[in-house]
């Protein structure tokens, strides 16, 4: 299993929107190569459809070549959709992979699993099998549904994932702060040499 971190930087909302974009090309491809994969988390953005961060995880057979060809500094050459005549039309955006934690912070006799259907909009059932997983930490309470995939499987790898992320950050704390950072920093000096370049409103690949 690998994990993508997507970041928008210290760029404005038109990068926030570059990282939306690219957490759902991300996920497309991997899913073209039967590679199982999701969303642990993400920072919301300060407009609609856009992200100041995005965790990915995913999981596969080939995964090292699938995620050489992500990481690096992606290149977004479009006029602002969200500010009129604005001069600038160039925004990036960062990917890097990182590992996930190898040891869970948890025994398994702390974890209670539930399994129930998947809902969509209004709470509506969106299929009649269990596929949906919630798993709960039961000395502290923290609770994580999952339930974007159909399988209940990759469901349950997500939601553990997504309780990992939780625990990694409640123990890194500032080192965690530290070290986003220096990523920033980084990144910014990777301007240049990106490893995609998109063009227009519709994302175009060069």
């Amino acid at each position: 299993m690998n994990w993508l971190q997507l970041t928008s930087g210290q760029g404005p909302v038109e990068c926030q929107r570059f990282v939306a974009h690219l957490a759902e090309e991300i996920l497309r491809d991997a899913a073209a190569h039967d590679l199982d994969g999701g969303l642990i988390g993400s920072g919301v953005g300060e407009r609609r459809d856009t992200l100041l961060s995005a965790l990915l995880s995913l999981e596969g057979e080939n995964l090292p070549l699938f995620v050489d060809r992500w990481v690096g500094t992606h290149k977004w050459i479009c006029p602002s959709p969200y500010r009129a005549n604005h001069k600038r039309k160039n925004w990036y955006a960062g990917v890097r992979n990182i590992a996930p934690p190898e040891t869970p912070a948890w025994s398994p006799s702390e974890l209670r699993i539930d399994t129930m259907r998947s809902s969509g909009p209004g709470g509506q059932h969106v299929n009649k099998t269990s596929s949906a997983v919630r798993i709960t930490h039961l000395p502290s309470g923290i609770s994580v549904v999952a339930q974007e995939e159909r399988s209940q499987h990759r469901n349950r790898a997500l939601a553990f994932a997504r309780l990992a992320k939780i625990f990694e950050q409640a123990e890194q704390g500032a080192a965690d702060e530290k070290q986003k950072e220096l990523w920033s920093e980084h990144w910014s000096l990777e301007r240049g040499n990106e490893v995609r370049i998109y063009r227009g409103p519709n994302f175009t690949l060069d």
